[in-house]
């Protein structure tokens, strides 16, 4: 039998991590055509409402369903507006490890929203799925997602050099492909001692979500 993360939604006091649903697929589209999106991730781009339907109607509920990963929609607790995405991916059900990605709307970074959405994904990881370790790979030149890193406690393990391709504008407006390293970080259950003060509300976790 396939071990899979329950469909469920966590919240704090600013927002809720939920499964994506169709109503999400302009925003999330819009979302993923951003310059920053584009020149760090491997997504399609132009990124299309057909791509963003593909991701919510198909592709992110299979990730479950398969037990390689779960996929959040994080949306503000108060506007219910979506501010982005977190996604565990390379799941490993017998070492309890997997990966963490993260993608934040334009209109919505500055807040600590990254950092806030990460840390109670760990938690939630740590506390109720009972795993022993979340890794995260930064692309060596994304200093942001670096800083998201930091604060929520993990620790940097070394460099893979070469490892990723991101994206760069050339001088005449078109994307160009620029290889570059990849910083491995990782963060175990003791990593959160302190760390976890930064949410004073904690978490909730809400199973069966429909």
């Amino acid at each position: 039998m396939t071990s899979t993360f329950p469909n469920v939604s966590i919240s704090t006091e600013r927002l809720v991590l939920r499964p994506f649903e169709e109503p999400d697929i302009p925003s999330f589209a819009d979302m993923m055509n951003d310059e920053l999106v584009t020149a760090w991730t491997s997504v399609p781009q132009p990124y299309t409402e057909a791509h963003a339907r593909s991701w919510i109607t198909e592709l992110a509920p299979a990730e479950r369903a398969e037990g390689r990963g779960i996929v959040f929609a994080v949306t503000e607790f108060l506007t219910q507006r979506l501010v982005g995405i977190v996604h565990l991916r390379n799941t490993d059900w017998r070492i309890r490890s997997s990966e963490i990605s993260y993608v934040i709307a334009p209109w919505a970074r500055g807040e600590g929203y990254a950092s806030e959405a990460a840390l109670i994904t760990a938690q939630w990881l740590f506390s109720d799925q009972k795993f022993e370790r979340l890794e995260l790979r930064t692309p060596a030149d994304n200093t942001a997602s670096q800083q998201v890193a930091q604060k929520i406690g993990c620790i940097s393990e070394g460099v893979l050099r070469g490892a990723w391709i991101a994206r760069a504008r050339r001088d005449d407006g078109e994307w160009t492909e620029v290889r570059t390293d990849l910083i491995v970080w990782s963060l175990l259950p003791e990593d959160l001692e302190g760390v976890g003060d930064q949410l004073p509300g904690g978490f909730t976790s809400f199973g069966d979500w429909n």
